[in-house]
């Protein structure tokens, strides 16, 4: 085919490869390109065929500039009385239509001799570009086909339109638009012959036509070459040598053509084109016909009126938070509105100032990644396949995603007016704008309200950390200023009580006697957890929950009212089937509610896989207990190891005052834990998402509630599993000397610190929960900076190439649609670590606010500029998590009441206050004493006793039993069945202290807020009046009734009504 210097190939060959059918010329062009032809015979010498497309390119730019003209007229007269005002030719739509650089001077003067003079089109239109491409589209004929529908009843029923909208049927525009092709049935060009076009040949027309050239695009542009149509989303793929490269052209093929019938309109770029000279994109617009139908069938809910009900401020220190707030324009980006789902058929009911933007981008990459889900791309093995996910998963296509609206460190630029990513990147993803409030409704619009709800409850957990922070700041302040005058620690520390108390090995042979006055230092440090403050902040943490859960129904209320979302989960209960379970399933079930088949997998074949995935997270859960064990028996091994080179070190004895050997096994022993729970979790997670895909579920809200059960019980066995060991097993069953207890026969169980386990807790807690905050913080910054500086550099060979806004958003990292899942995880088990353990550490409440703050913006820091825009999804509420967090509060309450009365020594100490103390100046003077039980050195058998003789004849260790000399020795005394008597006392009267606190709580903070309730009935009512006028003026319209007289006979037959009822 020849080509003319200019780069343009034919017209109607390119045109109809690119954007697909095409309509008519009017009757006046073709009798004026007929004149034209006869007066061009004698030119038959330079080429027919090259005269030929001059003739066809004046025409149609003749044609193109009258449409112009025309279309200006409109927009300055409109007749509100027309419906088929507002369906425009979609040519019509792009009001700048570039002139056409004539390739001579002759073929100038014979194209101004040929019409009247023609008005001057704006500057944009005039730039000497290459010829456009002609597009081809039914769009006004379905316009008016659908106007005809909204006037009469003759339309076909939309049920069967959405369930094949549902269905991802390409020829569903086809459907609609077959009663406006029963009035026309010429076409000039078809779309047959260029799709048998090979893939080189394809290549070939796209890059050599072009509507602009691309040095003179915008580097930030999100149009179409015409500079016009939006790119709503973007496809990308290699081309392959290897020998399925034909079968994966052979999908692209069929699935772009499908797409096309659809009404979807692409626009591919060349691999020489990009970056890196190998990467072909396929650019997405959704039409306006596409996004009315998909808008319709997915009951998205648009503006009717502008709301009248004004906003409320819901802090009374409004005042006050000043410095927090951001600018109004910021934070409501839009005014409030009645909405109501929309109809493509009452279309003038809402408010549509501009279709461009009438769908915000987020609701358009919603429709087309909707379509793109489910639309067939051939038969393989006999069963349909469709689905970019599918196409996605088999590299058929590389990469698919929506675009970001422009760079995030700069303001649009035209043609574009609004970039929303620089503003959330100024107003909110900025590190230095910690302290500000989040712009939550621009997140929504921008992200969707999926991802916008995260960000409403990331927020508003760390709004109520900051109570519990300063109340756990608040104990521990308690704990420092009573350190020093603490009676147990006193008399640790007193060379003449703790320095004469002789304790017994903590390991068999190898270690030696030691002093009580040796652990001074942790015994001051476990004071600061474990005091009298530790019993109320339990108690408090235990109310603030109930809170913190009761007061977040109201705030998810109030964001349903305010995005919208109240009936949201009735509306798309059947929308969100996924596309792998109508794949797989091969059976049908009439649904009872909508008298509609839906696809239906029976229980049986379902069996197997949850047999399967049950057996693996039991397997995993066991591999962690195991892991802990190993750790366990490693503390075990190592503290003899740690104690004989202290002892036998003369240069650490100066250390080990503070570095002891329980203190280096406890940390040693963390540590190995923590790095165990981050390598089970990378191989877990991998195996979880499979087991789940294996499922099949039906909808994704299944597949998320199925995976988000898999690991939530796996992070909390791993995580918190040696936060279980240390408070509630460690020390609990050692038995005491010459009978310990022996693991695997072994290794001799550990001890607790003569102060009590309770530090070892808070050491462990420590160390897991910050770990994990800042491995956690530094993977989400550093991993995909550092990857996508890696794909920046690989990719930018070509520098005098243009760097265009797709392939920019290319070469980021991906979100992924867990995503979101991983965040809410990290979150959970974040508060599980602040409620379930917080008697033992105050702190966690405020390292969790510190963590969250710098989370917060790190998260929107990564979003805006180093992911590739996310799909736009719905959600009502954070989900299954809710589930979570309700069921953590109430093991909370176990827990901390446990952890009270069994791992901290307030109870003990309480019963010898109370019970045991003689001294009245000072109760607690001789408590050390009374806690330790004595043994007689001779009892211990030969294969624990250390090789060393001693001079004293009796040793101390930490239990309540009778000492040598009584009958029954080493039997438990009376004090421990008191002691243990007042430990499960004090857990059944807080349980049943905070749950009735709780339950009143629960019953008295309603769920909905009382205002948001007359909100919501005001917006119903104009809602409901608002469709009545409506539908009321179209009545009287289709009948042609006069006002007047039908104003006087509905007011008549309303006062019969009345009259009626008072008769009655």
């Amino acid at each position: 085919m020849a080509v003319p210097e200019g780069g343009a190939p034919a017209g109607p060959e390119v045109g109809s490869r690119d954007e697909g059918r095409g309509k008519r010329w009017g009757d006046s062009d073709l009798q004026q390109a007929k004149r034209k032809r006869r007066e061009s015979k004698s030119r038959k010498d330079s080429g027919k065929e090259g005269w030929r497309r001059d003739l066809y390119w004046e025409a149609y730019t003749e044609r193109a500039e009258r449409r112009y003209r025309e279309r200006s007229v409109k927009r300055k007269v409109k007749d509100a009385e027309s419906p088929d005002d507002k369906w425009t030719f979609p040519l019509e739509r792009k009001a700048k239509v570039p002139t056409i650089q004539k390739a001579s001077e002759e073929s100038e003067e014979e194209s101004e001799d040929s019409g009247p003079e023609k008005p001057e089109l704006p500057k944009q239109a005039r730039l000497p570009l290459p010829r456009p491409r002609i597009r081809f589209s039914f769009a006004s004929r379905l316009s008016r086909r659908w106007s005809q529908w909204s006037a009469t009843d003759t339309r076909p029923r939309d049920s069967v339109i959405n369930e094949l909208a549902k269905m991802g049927d390409p020829d569903l525009l086809e459907m609609v638009e077959q009663e406006g092709r029963r009035n026309s049935r010429e076409f000039i060009y078809s779309v047959e012959t260029s799709d048998s076009l090979s893939s080189a040949e394809t290549c070939f027309l796209i890059n050599e036509e072009r509507m602009f050239q691309k040095r003179a695009q915008s580097k930030d542009s999100v149009f179409f070459r015409d500079g016009v149509r939006q790119i709503d989303f973007v496809l990308s793929y290699v081309d392959d040598i290897k020998k399925d490269a034909e079968i994966k052209a052979e999908r692209r093929k069929e699935f772009e053509q499908n797409l096309r019938k659809t009404g979807l309109e692409l626009e591919i770029e060349d691999k020489r084109d990009s970056e890196d000279g190998r990467t072909y994109f396929v650019k997405i617009h959704a039409p306006w016909e596409v996004l009315v139908t998909y808008a319709e069938v997915l009951g998205i809910k648009m503006p009717v009126k502008e709301s009248d009900i004004p906003r409320t401020e819901n802090s009374p220190l409004r005042y006050m938070l000043g410095p927090v707030r951001l600018p109004q324009e910021v934070k409501f980006p839009r005014p409030e509105y009645f909405t109501a789902q929309f109809s493509r058929h009452r279309q003038e009911l809402f408010l549509i100032e501009d279709e461009a933007t009438f769908f915000p981008s987020s609701s358009r990459n919603r429709i087309v990644y909707y379509i793109l889900s489910r639309c067939p791309f051939g038969v393989e093995d006999g069963k349909k396949r469709f689905g970019i996910d599918r196409l996605l998963t088999s590299n058929t296509y590389s990469s698919a995603y929506p675009l970001h609206d422009g760079q995030y460190w700069k303001p649009a630029e035209p043609p574009s007016t609004v970039n929303e990513r620089y503003t959330l990147y100024q107003n909110w993803a900025r590190f230095s704008y910690f302290y500000k409030e989040q712009p939550l409704d621009l997140i929504k619009d921008y992200f969707g309200e999926k991802i916008g709800i995260y960000f409403v409850f990331l927020g508003f957990y760390t709004e109520m950390l900051l109570i519990a922070a300063v109340v756990g700041l608040a104990c521990l302040i308690y704990g420092i200023l009573l350190m020093d005058s603490n009676q147990t620690s006193t008399d640790i520390c007193d060379p003449e009580i703790g320095g004469q108390l002789i304790m017994c090995p903590l390991c068999d042979q190898v270690c030696d006697y030691w002093r009580l006055n040796s652990t001074c230092l942790s015994s001051k440090l476990s004071h600061l957890f474990d005091n009298e403050s530790t019993v109320f902040f339990a108690i408090f943490m235990g109310i603030w929950v109930t809170l913190f859960l009761e007061f977040w129904k109201q705030r998810q209320a109030r964001l349903e009212y305010e995005w919208d979302l109240v009936d949201f989960e009735e509306e798309q209960q059947q929308l969100q089937l996924r596309p792998e379970f109508e794949a797989m399933c091969k059976h049908r079930k009439m649904n009872p509610v909508t008298k509609e088949l839906e696809p239906y997998m029976p229980l049986w074949n379902r069996i197997p896989w949850y047999f399967l995935s049950g057996a693996t997270v039991t397997f995993w859960m066991a591999l962690v207990v195991s892991s802990m064990v190993a750790v366990i028996v490693y503390r075990l091994s190592v503290f003899a190891t740690f104690a004989s080179f202290m002892e036998s070190e003369a240069t650490l004895q100066h250390v080990k005052v503070y570095f002891t050997p329980q203190l280096a096994t406890s940390l040693s022993g963390s540590c190995l834990n923590f790095i165990v729970i981050l390598i089970l979790n990378f191989f877990y997670e991998k195996i979880s998402a499979w087991i789940t895909k294996m499922e099949i579920p039906r909808t994704y809200q299944e597949y998320e509630s199925s995976l988000t059960l898999k690991m939530f019980l796996f992070q909390f066995v791993n995580y918190y599993s040696s936060c279980f060991y240390v408070a509630f097993f460690k020390g609990k069953f050692v038995g005491y000397p010459g009978k310990y207890t022996y693991l695997f026969n072994v290794w001799r169980s550990e001890e607790c610190d003569p102060g009590g386990c309770l530090i070892e807790l808070t050491t462990q807690m420590t160390i897991v929960m910050t770990g994990k905050q800042i491995f956690g913080n530094i993977k989400e910054a550093i991993y995909p900076l550092v990857f996508n500086w890696w794909r920046r550099r690989k990719a930018r060979t070509n520098s005098e190439k243009l760097y265009s806004r797709w392939e920019q958003d290319h070469d980021l990292e991906t979100f992924g649609q867990l995503g979101l899942f991983y965040e809410y995880l990290e979150t959970v088990i974040q508060f599980g670590f602040v409620t379930l353990f917080v008697a033992s550490f105050p702190l966690a409440p405020l390292l969790a606010l510190l963590n969250n703050i710098i989370e917060i913006r790190v998260d929107a820091w990564k979003l805006t500029t180093q992911y590739r825009r996310p799909v736009a999804a719905k959600a009502h509420s954070i989900g299954v998590w809710q589930d979570i967090l309700y069921g953590m509060a109430v093991v909370s309450v176990a827990t901390n009441a446990f952890i009270v009365a069994f791992t901290s020594d307030i109870i003990p100490r309480l019963v010898y206050y109370y019970a045991y103390s003689t001294n009245i100046t000072h109760p607690l003077k001789g408590y050390v004493n009374n806690s330790l039980s004595v043994f007689l050195i001779a009892d211990f058998p030969n294969h624990t006793a250390p090789s060393e003789k001693r001079e004293f004849t009796t040793c101390r260790y930490r239990d309540y039993r009778n000492p040598p000399e009584d009958e029954d020795k080493y039997i438990h005394n009376m004090q421990f069945w008191h002691v243990l008597a007042a430990r499960m006392t004090f857990i059944i009267v807080m349980e049943h202290i905070v749950f009735l606190v709780k339950f009143l709580l629960a019953w008295m903070i309603p769920d909905v807020p009382k205002d948001v309730e007359e909100r919501l009935k005001r917006e119903k009512l104009m809602t409901v009046k608002i469709l009545h006028d409506f539908e009321l003026k179209k009545l009287k319209e289709n009948l042609g009734i006069n006002s007047d007289l039908f104003s006087k006979q509905v007011m008549m037959e309303e006062s019969k009504v009345q009259l009626a009822k008072s008769t009655i």
